[in-house]
């Protein structure tokens, strides 16, 4: 299978190395086309890849054409592709209907994929065209597979909602991280002391939820003694409603997602 991989920043880089890794395509096979001509070689000389400064023999030649760049970059992309090439689209907002007419072509699946795919952790939510065949499906779920897990929905409207719920969701999740270290040096904890228990603290109860028979809501009250310490900590969180604070954070970030998609 031959691979054209459009744009070597953060994302293609993480999904290159991890495809690599896991053997979803080998070296040989592979070429990144990357404007930059340092970051070329950087990629050429780590991963053993061919690497091109523009896209147009790079399509025309491959099987898998991944694009994974900036989303306003989208227009300047220019090539022809094999008519049974998968098209995958890793571009935030741009619609499949926008690379069926930019392309010409109809076997396409776009992602929304999230950061922590650069730690083999991410989250990847994909929707396809009926064109792609069963087999394009298999490749795309041991790429995605290959950074983290990965999960189809059948309506491409969803990917609004999963830009808002796990593509942004790192950033919430950096910012509470920021706000409970904050909150420890103000009790009187060090930075460090304070750092080192709110990592530990996130990473062990997203791995205790993950592998738990039971829902988020029961570990909760588990941890929730009626008059205690953290009864007294959760009341100050309903107080300033916390849980509809994180519904209008996602919300306004699903309508954002409609309004750039709408744009493109």
């Amino acid at each position: 299978m031959t691979v054209a991989i459009v744009g070597g920043g953060v994302m293609g880089e993480a999904i290159l190395a991890g495809a690599l890794d896991r053997g979803v395509f080998v070296a040989s096979d592979v070429t990144v086309v990357e404007l930059i001509a340092e970051r070329r070689e950087d990629l050429a000389a780590r991963y053993g890849v061919a690497t091109a400064p523009e896209a147009g023999d790079a399509l025309t030649a491959a099987d898998l054409v991944l694009l994974a760049v900036k989303p306003q970059e989208f227009h300047s992309l220019s090539g022809r592709l094999a008519s049974d090439a998968l098209l995958m689209s890793i571009m935030a907002g741009v619609r499949i209907a926008s690379l069926a007419e930019h392309f010409g072509h109809n076997r396409i699946v776009r992602v929304m994929p999230n950061t922590p795919a650069a730690v083999n952790a991410g989250m990847s939510v994909w929707a396809a065209t009926e064109s792609v065949d069963e087999g394009q499906r298999e490749t795309v779920r041991a790429l995605l597979g290959a950074v983290g897990q990965e999960l189809f929905v059948n309506d491409e409207g969803k990917l609004d909602m999963a830009t808002a719920l796990s593509g942004s969701g790192p950033a919430y999740v950096f910012l509470f991280i920021e706000a409970l270290i904050d909150a420890g040096v103000a009790i009187g904890l060090t930075a460090e002391e304070a750092e080192a228990m709110t990592m530990q603290t996130l990473a062990g109860s997203a791995t205790y939820a993950q592998v738990s028979d039971f829902p988020p809501a029961t570990l909760r009250e588990r941890v929730t003694s009626k008059g205690g310490t953290t009864a007294a900590g959760l009341a100050e969180l309903d107080r300033g409603d916390f849980r509809a604070l994180i519904e209008a954070c996602v919300r306004a970030a699903c309508e954002r997602s409609r309004e750039l998609g709408a744009a493109q």
